[in-house]
Order: C-alpha cells, then structure tokens, then sequence
C-alpha cells in the first residue's frame, strides 16, 4: 500500500485509492506489495526497488571485472612498448656511457618501488593465513560472522522479501551491516594478498562478497530491505574442515573426510532453498510477479530435501517458470551429491561409532591390548584358549587393535565375546591410537604374528617394529611377541626398555616348533604331550573301550602354576612329588626356588639335596586349574586323614610352630636326610648343583651309591662343550669335510642316527636348522649318546644354513633329494631313530591345501618303501642307561648287554617319521588307515595323537600361557631347547655361533640336569609292573629308587585289544591315574637325572637305536636287571666293541675319510674298517642262528675320558 501525505485524514484512504486507480496495471500490482508503515519513508508512488539491489552486486562485479582486464591489457601493452625501447636503449647503452648510468638508476628506483608493493602485499598474505596467531584468529573470526550473517538471513527470511525499514530502529539491519562492513575490509586484504587478481575476482568468495555486501549499504541508503541474494553466506560453509584443522580439532583422515561432505551437502542444500525461497516469494518478473506463492525458507529446504531424494511427495512445489527451471538443472546435480555423498558420510559415521573412539577401562577388571596379525583363525584360536573354562575366573578384557576392519565372521566372533572383547580400528605404531586403547593402565601387550607369510624376515621386522613404537610411547608395559625366526630374537635386545626380567617375552615359533621335533627325536610322542599340555583342551568323555578314551583323558591335562603350602617346607621334593601324586592326585614336575642370593630359577625334577621353602611356586600337570588349589591348602593336621582329594579345602587351624617343627622334623628323619640348597641356580632349570655340593646323608641303596671317581672324572673332563657348558661343542668344519656322496653313505655303517630330510633351495626362507640340533647336541648327554644327525636335502640351501650349524658335532650332509629312494637307501633309513621331514618352501603357495604337499609326498614315499629282513641282532640296551649310582664293578649289580632278538624293520610303515604340517587339514593324508574326519581338530586325530605330525598351530597357545605365568615358557623352552637361556641368546646375537669354552666347574655343573627318556618296561627292573601292574606303583618306585619322574605313558595303538597285533603306532597317555593298569609293551615318560658315571668306561653301551615295533620306541631306554637263567653274561666292559661285517670287504674311497671329523683326540679312531669276529661274539651269534642267519654290523664306541 502507498503512503499519504496526511496520514490522520481520514479522506487519505479515498484519495489514495482513487489515485492508484488511475495507475498502469503493473504499476498497480507492485504498488500492494510494498509493507506500508507510517514511519518508514518509502517511494509515493510504491514501486519495487529490487532491481537497485542486484544492480549494485552486478556493477560491482563486472565494474571490477572490466577494469582488472583493462589494467592488464594496459599493462601488456605497456610491457611491449618497453620491450621495444629496451631494446633501443640497449644500443645507445653500449655507445653511450652516460646512458648507461642513468639507467642503472632507474632501475634502481623500479626495484625499490616493487620491494614496497611486495612488502605490502607479503603483510596482507600474512594477516589472512593460518600460519600465525593473528591469521588464525582473523580466518576462524571470519567464518564466525559468515555464520552469524546466515542466522540473520534465516531471520529475516520470515519478512517479506521487500520491505521498508528504517535503520536506525533494525537491529538486524544494524548488526548485519556491522558484518558486511568487516567482510569488506577482509575483502581488501584478500585482494592485496591475492597474485592473480583476475582468478581472485572469480573466487566463489568474492562472488559471495559481490552479492551481499553492497545491497546492506543499498538498503542504508533506500530504507529498504530486500532479502536477494543473501542466502550465498551458506557457502562460506564449505571452509568448516579448514576452520576445525586451523584449530587442531580434525587430525585423522576420516574426521576430515566426513566434515568435507557434510559441509559441501549442507552448504549446498541451503543455497539452493535459498534461491527457491526467493524466486517462489517474489514471482516471475515477466508475469508481473502475480504467479509467486508464500512458502517459508525451511519449506524451500523440505522440498529440495525431497527432490534430491527422488521422493517428491507434491505436497510443496515450485510454481513459478524460474523456480521450475533451477529444479530442472538442480535436481540432475542434486541427484548425484545425494546418491554419492550420503551413504559415504553414512559409511564414515557408523565405522566410527563401531570401531573409533576410545576404550573405557572397567573398575575391578584388567585389560590387555592385542595386535599384529589379526584374523578369523589367529583369534579364534587365541580366544579359545585364553577364555577357557578350565582357567580359574579370567577377569581381564581383551581389546584387539588392527588397522583393518574385520570382515563378517571375525566381527561375529566378537560379537559372541562382546563381554570380554572389544575390537578397535588403528595401528600400534600410531601413538594416538595406543592413546586410544589406553596402553599404559594395559597389564600387558601380545603381538601375533603370521605363521603363513611367504617372508618370515619382513614378519618379525613388523613386530619389532610394533615392539618399539609400544615400548616408546610406554617404556614399562609388558610385551609377548611371537617371532617367527630365531636370529631375529636378537634386535629385541637392541630396544633399550625390553626386558624379560619384567616380564617381556618373545616366543619364537621356529625354536618351539623345531625343539619339539627334536624332542621327539630322543623320546617319540613327546611333542604331542608337550602340546596338549600347554594347551586347554575341554575333557570328551568316551565310554568305549579304545585308545581315543585314554589319549583324551590325558588330553585334558594342563600345565599350572600354584604355590606350596607351608606343610611342604622342608621336605625333598622327591617326597614332596610323591605326596602330591599319591595324596592330592597332582602331578609336581617343578618348582621355582630361590638361592642364597635370593635369585630365582626353575629347577625340573631336582634331586633330594633341593629342600622346599617357604611361598615356593610349583608347576603342576593337573585337570582344572581347582585342583591345583589342594597343593596350596593341604595341611598336615586336617587333611592328614582324608581319602578323598575333593575333601581337601582351605581350613582354618593355626598350628603352632612348635607342633609344625615337630611335625618337619620326623620326616626329615624319615627321610634320613638333611637339607642342602644349591649354591647356585640358573634360570633354564634342571639340577643346578656344582660339583662340591652334594647331599651329606643319602639313601643306602646300592642302586644309587655314586662311582667314587666321579668329581674326578668330570674335572679331568676334556671334551669341549660351548662357553655356557649347555652343549656340545667343536671346532668350526667346512661344508666339504661333512658331506657323503651316495656310495660314501652307503658303505657307511649307520645306525641309531636321525635323518632330517629338507625340502629348500637358494630361494627359499631359512628355517633355523640349529634349533633342531641344539637340544640333540645338549650336554647333559653324554658324548657317546648322541646321535649323529644326517641331512638329506639340497646343497645349496644347506649351504646357507651351515653357517649355524659347524660347530655340532657328528652332523653329516648328503646332497641329494628326500624323495629319491636311492638317497634314503643310503643313509640307512630304516635303521634310524627318527626322521624328520620338514620344508622350507612351504609357505611360498597360495593354495593352503598344497602347502605341505613335499611333507606328504615323502612321507608316504618312505611309508611304502620295502626292506629286506637282514637286521639280525644288535645290543639289547643300544639305547639304554644305567640308573645313576649303579656300581658297575660289582658283578651282581653288572648290567646284561647281551644280545637279543631285534624285530627286523622289513617296511617303511615301522620308520618312526615326525612331519611337520602347516595346514591342520593336511594331517588326514598322512594316514591312510585312519578314520579321522576331515574337520576334526589337529589333537584328535590320529598322526598328531601317535607323535607322528606337528603343526606350528598348536604353538598358538603358548601366548596365554605365557601371560597369566611366564615361568611357563621358561619351563617349555628348558625342556625342548635343551636348555637355551637369555645369557645363551646374548652371545648369539653378538656372534651367531656358538663359542667354545674350557670346561671349568661352573660350566661342567651346567650338565647337571635332567633330560627326559622313555623306559621301557618289558625288560629292566620294573619289568615286575609291566605285566598288569598299578602306573602309581611304577611312579613311587622310580621316584624314590632313580629320581626319575613319570609322567605319561607311550602306548601302543591295539594294546587294549589283548592280542596280538601287527599294528606298531603308539599313542600319547598324559599323566594317567595311580591306578591305571600297565602292559609289558608300555614306553614310559620320564625325568631322567644326570648320570656322572656313564661318561666314564660305558664302552660297553651303544648309543645306537633298538627299534622294536612291536615293544620298543626308536628311542626307548631300558633299565637292564641283573643277570638273569638263561641270559648270557656281559661282556667285559671294558672291551671295545668293533664292527662285525660279514664278510671282509675293502673299503676303499671311504676309508681315508672319518665319519666324525670332529672325535676327541684321545678316542679310537673311528674309520670304517673290516675286523674278524672275536671268540665271544661268535658264540653268542651262534646261539641265535635260529633265528637270524645275518648279523647287522654293530658300530664301535668311543670311551668318553
């Protein structure tokens, strides 16, 4: 409506109305749409000024447009001209001195007028960056008002789009003229800094300044309000990533990447309800805006909302002609940001809710952090041994941190453990993310890595990489890392803070894996018992009569860690073994003692002199973790009477001390002992007594009278053993001194040895080969009872691995190929203790079920080979001992090495043969006689329960084992390392060989441990048991008559069956029950001390295997009896016992070459030679002529000084 002159006469209105009447029709309907207010003086004849508004941004665009193109044309045309009179002045120059020197100062007076102008410009750059506080308080100040003159639009976008206002009485208009007045010197500054000022014009900025900032102060000058183009101010939204970065509030990709489309889809979607607000309010200007319709602004943004969607519920539309034309091109551009940017900003949103943010610890509840090589199957096999039932209350959180999300069964067993795991996307090389996962409340940190990679250097690289990051952002957290090569344990000592005194342990697979193999080498089945112990294995329960029951009932063995009740203090731990064993129906195989010196150590099966003390910590093969609670609170006094171990609770009697020294002081006497602790204790366990200490009273059995000349004989010891005195040592050999052609070997008596064949070439990653021999070459064997070791592979990968392999004695090479008949034929194969198979080429093929492919084809290759029955005899305890302490010189207690009947190995099924497997699922081809099911476990199936497969796998679990008790790994690596220790580690890091020591006290009372055997019971003193006795009798007597500690048993497949079989595959019992029945074809699991006097005149025993498949293990020891009726006498032991071919034969091309190059000097020489057979053992040949026309040549043995 039109103002009046006199707004109080009532007869305006009339002269008013009769006026616009009289007005073009146009005129008319502009004229009532303009907001009538008696105080505001707006145009008397009511016509719209919207063209005003927009005409001031479109001069100011193209006014600056046109003279930034016009200065630059000026200034081309400029710079041509002096071009050309540069080059007059260029001639004058060279004729003209003077000239010249005045156009030095002109030039002089150009470079200091742009060095003003730069230093201008350069101040403005400066004030508009963010590389100074002043920059970034002027940008974040910028984008702030652009917001805050948005909110003023949304404001004002409930008005009119044209009304008449007075600024004075507008606080909006006021305010946002404030804004508009700061963007326009900000705009200054920007123009100054700007090196291209034609693209600066251009910005999408500056076209936001163009249209917004002169309408507010065209709407100062004309009282009036027109809302146009003030909507752009939603663009400046699209700098809200850079504002949060300038802050340091975004710093991962991912919240940088999300900011970017929501700001660029919000920005755009409120410019464009912008538009759509404006022209659907105002009308098309050729209609004469009567088409336009009244729609608020957040109706213009539903429906552009749902027009990008491709909903368009038409309950809002776009009327007029410009409106419906920006909806035609928008919703093509519309339709592509929806379809692209919403479910990348969904995907970004719900991937940070899943596995961003950070882990909130719980009160009461410890957690530790798991990373590196993280899938379905790692996990799963970690899950399931670290949450096993059979652990006592696992309250500790698992949070697993990988850089890559899990697919759909890794997140599904997450799911299945929500309570107890959580998973968390990052690297622990990023410190932000150890920040995350709280690294430093974590109780420790356990690094898997990837036993398949095709490069096992690069694997341990990652982890010990993943070692340093942790241990440089925390110095004091606790690590276990699984390292997949032995040489690369040594850079984890490089890292400052790593130390295993603190708990830090790395599980070296190749070590474990290759130690268990070669503890199969000297007892068969070992492996697997050594497995399942450190294993959880839930108890299946068989009712049939079969060897599956008792293999599971073992199975369900563990190894735990309990301390002693202060019942046990004082007591030997022999006594103290027995009591648990008979009593609590607990299995004690170590304890963990403390010297003098309060340092601390793991001592394996010690002897008598060791006397428990007070919180002494023992190692338990035990069921449930329960059961191992008895050992804690057993008491004299209450639990002296009770039968049954269930009964056995903590009680709450306070025994006095004086009863309680009573009560140790009768069984001291009992025991006719007195206690003695070690001087000294190392941490790889076993005995650790020096030669001076010794008990001061022991048992007067004549069994276990030691040889008077004992200390003697170990300080005259000159065999040379490593600087530790752990293993057997020689001087370096080179590759050539070692290696056996084809005819070399075959006419090479061999017998009792271990064939290790290898698959590898050039190519191939290094396996470690030294790990299997270190526990073969341990020195608390004795030199003649090792057994020499063959390597059947390629030369050229031997080649690589000989650098940690010469200094081994009796190791030998023949280049050659486990799958040719011929080369197994020549080392004797079917005369061997053992034979390994192993690859190194394994984890070079993707297809998993073809990994193990050589393994199985050269198993079964050897299983199919056929031998001729010519074994004949050889020496009844060729693989035998003597208890320690025996007399040998008295002719009562003298041992029967006469011969007897060795079952001769007619097919390569009787080989014993350990393969070892990458892929579980490639067991099933090992056998072709089982039943086993493709999908069962790799502990239920056949080959793995008789000792004949291994699989790194089962070495998984040792990462749990090793957390809730690291004394675990110690004991594991003291039994199948032969006694590797952290000092041992030390040297071979700075050296990669062993070193060669003098034999002092010190290293020579290193000998002193245990090792363990198999005993055969259908020969020796407890032949007795073997025919139907109780195993609890056989372990008290073995106990308290040798110190030896039982604990399993080898038993043959069909053993349960009562007849005979022809089946010779045996089987694993773990720790079976006091009252289990024994047969005479058992092998026995035991703890064996060191024996002193064997080293000294044992000439008279072999250290040659005796394989009987039908009663005896390749490596079975046999505990001889006395002379028996019927039995021929032993020979002298001192006699020398030499090969007995025969025919006479030369031996030429061999006999210049030793097959041990590296015998004692003081030994016999050991060529190969051919000798009549003496008087005696033709007489006792004759006596089996029945039963074997061919005698097998038995080999000579050297006496050890």
């Amino acid at each position: 409506m039109l103002p009046t002159e006199e707004p109080e006469d009532d007869d305006g209105d009339e002269k008013r109305l009769s006026t616009i009447m009289t007005y073009p029709p146009a005129v008319r309907n502009m004229a009532v749409i303009i907001p009538y207010t008696s105080d505001v003086p707006c145009d008397a004849r009511g016509q719209r000024m919207w063209w005003a508004f927009l005409a001031s941004s479109m001069v100011t665009f193209f006014g600056g447009l046109f003279i930034i193109l016009l200065w630059r044309t000026f200034k081309y045309l400029w710079t041509v001209c002096c071009h050309c009179k540069g080059k007059k002045k260029n001639v004058q120059r060279v004729s003209n001195p003077a000239v010249l020197g005045d156009g030095v100062t002109k030039a002089a007076v150009a470079v200091s007028e742009v060095g003003w102008m730069t230093s201008v410009k350069d101040w403005a750059g400066v004030m508009i960056s963010a590389q100074t506080l002043t920059g970034r308080v002027l940008v974040v100040l910028v984008f702030a008002l652009s917001i805050g003159a948005l909110v003023i639009y949304f404001i004002d976008s409930s008005k009119p789009i044209e009304s008449c206002q007075q600024f004075d009485k507008d606080y909006t208009l006021q305010i946002d003229m404030a804004f508009n007045v700061f963007f326009l010197l900000y705009f200054g500054l920007r123009f100054i800094a700007a090196n291209d000022k034609l693209w600066f014009w251009l910005e999408v900025n500056s076209v936001v300044d163009f249209f917004t900032v002169p309408p507010v102060f065209v709407s100062v000058y004309l009282n009036r309000s027109w809302l146009g183009l003030r909507f752009l101010r939603a663009l400046r939204l699209i700098q809200f990533s850079e504002i949060l970065q300038f802050l340091n509030i975004l710093k991962t990709s991912n919240s940088i990447k999300l900011v970017n489309l929501c700001s660029i889809f919000i920005s755009t979607w409120l410019t464009a309800a912008g538009f759509i607000h404006l022209v659907e309010n105002s009308g098309d200007p050729w209609e004469n805006f009567q088409n336009s319709q009244p729609l608020s602004y957040w109706e213009c943004v539903y429906l552009l909302m749902v027009t990008m969607s491709t909903v368009g519920y038409g309950d809002v539309c776009a009327k007029t002609t410009l409106g419906r034309l920006f909806m035609v091109f928008f919703i093509l551009g519309g339709l592509a940001m929806f379809a692209r940017y919403v479910p990348e900003i969904a995907a970004l949103i719900l991937n940070r809710k899943k596995y961003g943010g950070s882990y909130n610890s719980t009160r009461g509840r410890k957690h530790i952090v798991v990373c590196g090589h993280i899938t379905l199957e790692s996990v799963s096999n970690f899950l399931k041994d670290f949450l096993h039932k059979d652990r006592d209350d696992v309250n500790v959180e698992i949070v697993f941190l990988h850089n890559i999300s899990p697919n759909l069964e890794l997140e599904a067993l997450f799911k299945r453990h929500f309570t107890q795991v959580e998973f968390y996307q990052g690297s622990v090389l990023n410190p932000h993310d150890l920040a995350r996962v709280k690294i430093e409340s974590a109780d420790a940190c356990l690094i898997l890595a990837n036993k398949y990679c095709a490069d096992p250097d690069a694997e341990d690289a990652s982890n010990i990489m993943r070692v340093i990051s942790i241990k440089n952002y925390h110095p004091k957290i606790r690590i276990i890392t699984q390292m997949l090569q032995y040489h690369n344990k040594a850079h984890l000592l490089n890292i400052p803070s790593w130390n295993w005194k603190e708990g830090d342990d790395a599980i070296c697979l190749a070590e474990l894996k290759l130690g268990f193999i070669a503890q199969s080498c000297l007892a068969q089945g070992l492996s697997t018992m050594l497995a399942n112990l450190f294993s959880m294995r839930s108890y299946i329960k068989i009712e049939e009569d079969t060897w599956q029951k008792y293999y599971l009932e073992g199975v369900a063995n563990e190894m735990y860690t309990e301390y002693l009740s202060s019942a046990f203090v004082g007591l030997s731990f022999p006594t103290i073994c027995e009591l648990c064993y008979v009593k609590l129906k607990l299995l004690l195989i170590a304890i963990e003692y403390k010297s003098d010196q309060r340092e601390s150590s793991t001592l394996i099966n010690p002897g008598n002199h060791v006397k428990m003390q007070e919180g002494t910590l023992g190692f338990f093969i035990a069921s449930d973790a329960k059961e191992v609670k008895r050992a804690l609170f057993y008491c004299k006094a209450c639990h002296d009477d009770i039968t049954d171990p269930k009964r056995i609770k903590k009680c709450g009697c306070k025994r006095t001390k004086s009863n309680y020294n009573g009560y140790i002081k009768s069984i001291v006497e009992e025991e006719q002992q007195t206690a003695l602790s070690p001087k000294k204790k190392q941490r790889n366990g076993g005995m650790r007594t020096s030669p001076t200490c010794s008990p001061k009273i022991i048992r007067h059995d004549p069994l276990l009278v030691p040889g008077h000349d004992q200390m003697e004989t170990m300080d005259e010891n000159i065999k040379k053993y490593d600087s530790t005195g752990m293993f057997h040592w020689c001087p370096s050999k080179d590759i050539e001194k070692v290696m056996l052609t084809r005819s070399e070997a075959a006419m090479t008596v061999l017998s009792g040895h271990v064939v290790v064949c290898i698959f590898g070439d050039v190519k191939s990653a290094l396996i470690g080969l030294r790990n299997l021999v270190m526990p073969l070459r341990a020195s608390n064997f004795h030199y003649h009872e090792l057994k020499p070791i063959v390597f059947v592979g390629s030369l050229e990968y031997l080649k690589r691995e000989w650098e940690t392999l010469h200094n081994f004695p009796k190791v030998s090479i023949l280049p050659g190929t486990p799958l040719s008949r011929a080369d197994l034929r020549a080392v004797n194969i079917n005369l061997c203790d053992m034979c390994v198979i192993l690859s190194a080429n394994q984890n070079n093929i993707d297809d998993a079920s073809l990994q193990d492919k050589e393994c199985i084809l050269a198993s079964l290759n050897i299983k199919s080979m056929q031998f001729d029955d010519s074994i004949g005899l050889l020496q009844a305890n060729s693989q035998g001992f003597t208890p320690p302490g025996m007399d040998r010189s008295s002719p009562e207690n003298s041992p029967v090495h006469g011969l007897v009947r060795k079952a001769s190995i007619t097919t390569g099924a009787n080989i014993p043969i350990i393969t070892e497997l990458v892929n579980d699922s490639n067991v099933q081809f090992l056998d072709q006689d089982d039943d086993d099911d493709p999908d069962t476990e790799l502990y239920l199936t056949q080959p793995f329960a008789c000792g004949t497969a291994f699989a790194v796998s089962v070495l998984d679990s040792l990462m749990s084992a090793t957390y809730f008790n690291d004394n675990i790994l110690t004991l594991i690596r003291t039994l199948v390392t032969g006694g590797a220790t952290p000092e041992l580690e030390g040297l071979l890091a700075e050296e990669n060989a062993l070193r060669g020591g003098y034999s002092t006290p010190q290293t020579l009372a290193n000998r002193d441990r245990c090792r363990v055997a198999q005993l055969a019971l259908y020969d020796g003193p407890f032949a007795d048991l073997g025919d139907g006795g109780c195993y609890g009798d056989l372990f008290c007597k073995a106990l308290k008559t040798y110190n030896m500690l039982c604990f399993g048993i080898y038993r043959l497949r069909d053993a349960h069956l009562g007849a005979p079989s022809q089946c010779t595959k045996r089987y694993v019992i773990t720790n079976p029950p006091y009252d289990f029945e024994l047969v005479p074809t058992d092998l026995i699991f035991c703890l064996m001390q060191f024996d002193h006097n064997a080293g000294q005149t044992r000439t008279n025993l072999s250290s040659h295997s005796t394989y009987c498949p039908s009663k005896k293990s390749p490596s079975a020891l046999s505990i001889p009896s006395s002379a028996r009726p019927g039995r021929s006498r032993s020979r002298n032991p001192r006699d020398k016992q030499k090969y007995v071919p025969l025919a006479p034969r030369t031996n030429k091309g061999v006999s210049d070459k030793n097959w041990y190059t590296d015998e004692p000097e003081n030994s016999f020489p050991r060529n190969t030679q051919t000798k009549h057979t003496n008087t005696h053992t033709a007489n006792q040949t004759n006596q089996y002529k029945s039963t074997s026309n061919i005698i097998q040549p038995i080999r000579e043995v050297e006496e050890e000084p």
